[in-house]
């Protein structure tokens, strides 16, 4: 992330240079192009002096028929006169009479540079604008600028007066408001006085694309350390999960080899029982350990099948026998085998089965075993300073336009957590009970709940508080005679 940092960082600081140099040379291109708009027209002016100087000196013909040369100027000091030649000159002789004339001329001016150049400016201000900057002239001088200071790309200008009026514009000159760093400004003719100022505005529609252009070398590494990143931390998140996961498969071998040593050490100490004579000569002592036999090894067997149909979930659909079933015939049938159980911890458990349509299609022994577990958890996270209350009910319902039957099943035991909610149909995900050694299992049982309900067609949701209760929620679609 750093790395990433202070490539951006580079980025940044790159682009504002490249946009700073771009402003620069387009600032010089500006101020050469208005120089040499001052320079055209100081020529003008003294070319329009030099048209004047030379029809003073061009020879003429007098009224008496005779050539002469007239010439009106003023001396140093201030004093004016009117010099005439007259007689027959010789043409050559006239000619060269001019030159130096003109060169006398030359030299006083050229003494007076500083204020002829400040009659220039001061006269100048009262040509038209589109005289003094022609349009074709100022494109010309654009492009040669701009092009002398390395920026070959397209441009659009106006020249503007001082309350931005347009006085002329080229074609494609459309600047938009949000992007005034693309705009430059530069002032015509500087020395004019303020309510005569004009402005040569210049708009650069592709300069983005032209800064880009300049650091898109930059992108491919961007690109590069920003996978990495990613990269880096999948890793992490996969390192962590990977852990959290074997923190789990330890867990769960822990409890399988508990809940597998439980039942194995009945059957083994029932097994020592029968060597014992006495066992043998008594009926009644044969039929209860047979009788816990038999219901130990249902017990290992259950377990054994969990884990089984749990592997056999991660790789296929189940198999289901489906088949319709009356739901609230089939709860009332498990509440009353279940019922021993809740009453053996001083509990009670109520039916209410209100649903008027209950017919639905279900593989019977896995939703059996749905409802089994559910109530089991119940028992196994009862509170120990209250008596534990059971709420098993049925209604009717619509969802996503369809008719179904919700089966909700509720406690008052201990509860969860908020932060255990979303873990709790993980597989070998068990919810911490504190120091409590008679909750065993797994992990699996809602797992397979959360399973089940999903092949079915179903949904599951739970709702819960700490020291609260907890309260499962199945709704399964029903199906119509």
């Amino acid at each position: 992330m750093g790395l990433l940092y202070v490539q951006i960082m580079y980025m940044n600081n790159m682009k504002k240079m490249r946009d700073d140099q771009f402003a620069e040379g387009v600032k010089r291109s500006l101020y050469a192009v208005t120089t040499r708009l001052e320079q055209d027209e100081t020529k003008h002016f003294l070319e329009e002096d030099m048209a004047t100087m030379e029809t003073q000196f061009y020879p003429r013909t007098n009224a008496d028929g005779s050539v002469g040369i007239n010439y009106n100027f003023t001396t140093s000091e201030g004093i004016n006169y009117d010099l005439t030649l007259k007689g027959n000159i010789d043409q050559r002789t006239a000619n060269t009479s001019i030159r130096e004339v003109m060169r006398g001329k030359y030299l006083y001016q050229k003494g007076l540079l500083d204020e002829v150049i400040f009659n220039i400016i001061t006269q100048s201000s009262n040509r038209p604008i589109s005289e003094r900057a022609d349009s074709t002239e100022v494109n010309r001088y654009l492009r040669s600028e701009l092009e002398n200071n390395g920026l070959v790309l397209p441009y659009e200008f106006a020249v503007v007066n001082r309350v931005g009026g347009i006085v002329y514009r080229s074609p494609g000159y459309h600047p938009k408001t949000s992007d005034e760093s693309s705009m430059f400004i530069q002032t015509l003719f500087p020395n004019d006085p303020k309510n005569k100022m004009y402005y040569l505005k210049v708009y650069f529609p592709t300069k983005r694309d032209y800064i880009f252009d300049s650091i898109r070398f930059m992108i491919p590494s961007f690109i590069f350390t920003f996978i990495l990143l990613v990269t880096f931390v999948c890793t992490i998140i996969l390192a962590f999960r990977q852990k959290k996961l074997t923190e789990m498969k330890n867990d769960f071998i822990n409890n399988m080899t508990h809940e597998f040593k439980t039942p194995i050490s009945t059957i083994s100490l029932a097994a020592q029982m029968l060597n014992d004579g006495a066992v043998l000569k008594s009926p009644a002592m044969l039929s209860h350990i047979s009788t816990v036999i038999n219901d130990e090894t249902k017990r290992l067997r259950f377990q054994v099948e969990k884990v089984l149909q749990m592997s056999m979930f991660d790789r296929q659909k189940a198999t289901l026998r489906l088949q319709d079933v009356d739901a609230n015939v089939l709860i009332a049938n498990i509440t009353s085998t279940f019922k021993l159980k809740v009453e053996k911890y001083g509990g009670k458990i109520e039916a209410v089965l209100d649903a008027e349509d209950s017919t639905i299609n279900v593989d019977e022994m896995h939703f059996t075993n749905v409802i089994f577990n559910l109530l089991d958890n119940a028992v196994k996270y009862r509170r120990e300073d209250v008596p534990l209350k059971l709420r098993v009910s049925t209604k009717n319902i619509s969802s996503h336009g369809d008719e179904r039957i919700s089966i909700s099943i509720s406690d008052n035991g201990i509860g969860m957590k908020r932060e255990d909610l979303k873990k709790i149909f993980e597989k070998f995900y068990r919810v911490s009970t504190g120091n409590r050694h008679d909750v065993k299992g797994f992990g699996l049982g809602l797992a397979y709940v959360k399973k089940m309900v999903g092949e079915l067609g179903g949904e599951i949701s739970v709702d819960s508080e700490l020291n609260s209760g907890t309260k499962f929620i199945i709704t399964l679609p029903i199906t119509k005679n």
